[in-house]
């Protein structure tokens, strides 16, 4: 297979990834919601290595490497600038982030937008963030987490483990999400 064909097959399976969370949507109704305590099989399994994964920030000044982050505990979000929820949630998450800083949690947020310039006009309205944000057009990272909703958080140990996942957005999982992490913060020390 050439390179170019490669590419091809490549960015069709980033469409099908990015159109199935599509299809399934953002969640934000307690009926749509799923958390997840343990592995079900789709993606990244709870108590499992994270997969290695490289994004670039959404400048597309410096690559991010997940395995560089160990050592840390890592909220890691996938969103995109068309998902209601994702656009509550991402400023929650950037407070979190701020809060947390120092006791060595990283909050990274991945834009699954195919276009680079959605995702960065969204972040332009909201000012200065605390959060890493990456862009990853090409839907891998969604790709290797299989995430069931829009956006869903994955917590990982400064092992690098998965720990929880939080399928979709509501309010209250803020909280709960900075409890968590504190919590992983802790096992750390």
């Amino acid at each position: 297979m050439s390179q170019g064909q490669r590419s091809i097959v490549d960015s069709r399976s980033a469409v099908w990834v990015c159109g199935l969370v599509a299809l399934l949507g953002c969640a934000g109704a307690p009926a749509a919601r799923r958390d997840r305590e343990a592995g079900d099989g789709a993606g990244a399994a709870v108590g499992e290595p994270v997969p290695a994964m490289v994004v670039r920030t959404v400048d597309g000044k410096r690559t991010i490497e997940l395995a560089a982050l160990k050592g840390k505990v890592v909220l890691l979000d996938i969103w995109a600038s068309w998902c209601g929820p994702c656009r509550e949630e991402l400023p929650m998450l950037d407070e979190m982030a701020a809060r947390l800083k120092s006791k060595g949690v990283v909050v990274l947020a991945v834009s699954i937008d195919e276009e680079q310039s959605a995702a960065q006009a969204f972040l332009a309205a909201h000012g200065k963030w605390t959060l890493t944000v990456a862009h990853d057009p090409k839907g891998k990272v969604a790709e290797l987490m299989q995430p069931p909703k829009m956006p869903t958080s994955y917590l990982i140990d400064a092992r690098g483990i998965l720990r929880y996942v939080n399928a979709g957005f509501e309010r209250a999982d803020a909280g709960k999400l900075e409890n968590r992490l504190v919590a992983l913060a802790g096992e750390r020390s």
